[in-house]
């Protein structure tokens, strides 16, 4: 008998895994020591689901959503991941994007209780001891930030604990992962946001960053300590700065079960979008040119995912990235400009240097992807530009929460008279435009990464590759129907997520068992098999 079971009385109640309130029997509350605890009616849970809907809906803002929500999680478990998965395109952009990047603004002022794995460089020489002070011994799923570029909003330090807890409460609405097993690390090594230093209010290591080789020692001794501890643990790096991001890929993508979602897991959901707006632009994939505003982790990830994409076509690896170009600020990357980051430069071209405009009339992309952080910077001369370029072009503005976004959905209807193939990082609404219904798809990496943990865990996989990214993306892809694309929308509806999710997951499995790299024996019905893996929120 577990600890768990033992529980009485309160002690169940104050329980997230254990506690169902109101929905206990009365024979559970005579086995548990609950009578007298709760009032006598005995509710269901479909009955707590409207209750709770309904007092969330009577919140002012957003954030005071957040707020109710994640205290539901923390009081009754089950009864917030059905509401979830229930409400997806209500709630996830309130556990998520646009309004965790909010949370995160806000993260020391509205503190409850504690919630997650914290690491500072006080804790050098001792990780592996004061990791035995989490309560689960089986993790697996581990995300972890440094918390030095959260979404588009920069440095925010251990205030940046609010992303591995959004994306972990997605890895179990989503993909099913039972959430005793996700453990969120915030890597807090201080941080360079004067602002945050000098509040009084601020949670985390009160110091700058800590740098070079301290910060990767004391990151390799945290790795060393969860390859010990769980075995067969995914790490999944999130909002780490560009250099670091890639450094840390390279370094653990063969030491341990890993990828980085801001470039692997942004790629494949970039690529599945790319991959259903030639169904409706007509134009092959294999002869796309594709413009990226941006060149960090993010865009150079998608870039590097595309071209193996086109590889995969028949191009040559040459010719492969000869359809890919690049704008940072210092405007279109090419090989005579100096000091250019060493991800960006397997991207720079013989080629004179230009503005985005200039770089629009000569290219002549198909598809022009945002990932600046930078709001506004899709104004209407480069959507009419695109337009007057292509029948049918495709523009995404990937740059997350909502305020930063390069160009709002309606700006890019009304602007193009509807021509435009529309995706965004974060949700915008539905719109009309000339009688006609325009739904803009939601380039989110919730339709990947948690199917790509799903797989990874069920197979015990022992690396991820950027293959079983692209598998994950034509999954994704394959999912959009043609009834969908009759509004503009590339990719499927959030509240499918779940079923999104199993099929990634036995696709990128079968992928991982052709690698040889899955190390527990392939069941006869492998879709059977994940399925029965995953958490169910029901009581």
């Amino acid at each position: 008998m577990t600890a768990r079971n033992t529980k009485l009385g309160y002690d169940v109640l104050k329980d997230e895994v254990l506690n169902k309130s109101s929905a206990f029997s009365h024979s559970e509350r005579e086995e548990l020591g609950l009578r007298g605890l709760l009032p006598y009616s005995v509710n269901t849970q479909d009955n707590q689901v409207k209750r709770v809907l309904a007092n969330m809906r009577r919140k002012d803002s957003d954030i005071e959503k957040y707020i109710f929500l994640m205290a539901l999680q923390m009081r009754a478990e089950k009864l917030f991941y059905r509401l979830v998965t229930e409400n997806f395109d209500e709630i996830m952009p309130i556990i998520y994007t646009p309004t965790v990047g909010q949370a995160c603004k806000e993260f020391a002022h509205i503190f409850r209780m504690p919630k997650g794995f914290y690491i500072t460089p006080d804790d050098k020489g001792e990780i592996d001891k004061i990791l035995d002070n989490w309560p689960d011994k089986n993790v697996q799923v581990i995300v972890v930030t440094d918390g030095s570029r959260i979404l588009g909003l920069g440095d925010l330090g251990s205030n940046g604990m609010g992303i591995p807890i959004g994306k972990l409460a997605l890895y179990t609405a989503c993909a099913g992962i039972d959430p005793q097993h996700c453990m969120p690390v915030m890597f807090d090594v201080g941080t360079n946001n004067e602002e945050l230093l000098n509040e009084g209010l601020y949670l985390g290591y009160p110091h700058k960053r800590l740098s070079g080789e301290a910060y990767f020692e004391l990151m390799q001794e945290f790795i060393t300590a969860v390859k010990k501890k769980y075995p067969n643990a995914l790490v999944q790096f999130e909002d780490f700065q560009t250099d670091n991001a890639y450094e840390l890929l390279d370094i653990y993508r063969d030491q341990i079960l890993s990828f980085n979602d801001d470039i692997q897991g942004t790629a494949a959901v970039t690529l599945a979008g790319v991959y259903a707006s030639t169904r409706l632009s007509g134009v092959d994939f294999k002869d796309l040119r594709i413009m990226f505003l941006g060149a960090g982790s993010a865009a150079t990830g998608i870039g590097d995912l595309i071209a193996n994409a086109l590889v995969e076509e028949g191009l040559s690896k040459s010719d492969a990235m000869q359809r890919l170009w690049f704008l940072d600020r210092g405007g279109l990357v090419v090989k005579s400009r100096d000091n250019l980051a060493s991800h960006k430069l397997p991207f720079a071209h013989e080629h004179p240097e230009m503005d985005l405009m200039q770089a629009i009339a000569d290219i002549k992309p198909h598809v022009l992807i945002g990932a600046t952080g930078t709001p506004n910077t899709f104004t209407k001369e480069v959507v009419d530009l695109m337009c007057e370029l292509n029948e049918r072009p495709t523009i995404f503005a990937l740059s997350n929460p909502t305020s930063r976004a390069e160009c709002t959905a309606e700006e890019a209807y009304t602007w193009s008279d509807g021509k435009v193939l529309f995706a965004s990082g974060s949700p915008f609404p539905a719109c009309e435009w000339k009688g006609k219904w325009f739904i803009p798809g939601q380039g989110n990496n919730a339709y990947i990464f948690p199917g790509v943990g799903l797989g990874a865990i069920a197979c015990k996989a022992s690396v991820i590759t950027d293959d079983i990214f692209l598998t994950a993306a034509k999954t994704l892809a394959s999912m959009i129907s043609d009834e969908h694309l009759q509004t503009a929308t590339l990719y499927p509806p959030m509240k499918n997520i779940r079923q999104v999710s199993l099929d990634i997951a036995v696709q990128v499995a079968e992928k991982f068992y052709q690698q040889g790299v899955a190390q527990e024996p392939k069941p006869k019905d492998l879709r059977e098999f994940i399925a029965s893996k995953m958490y169910d929120p029901y009581y």
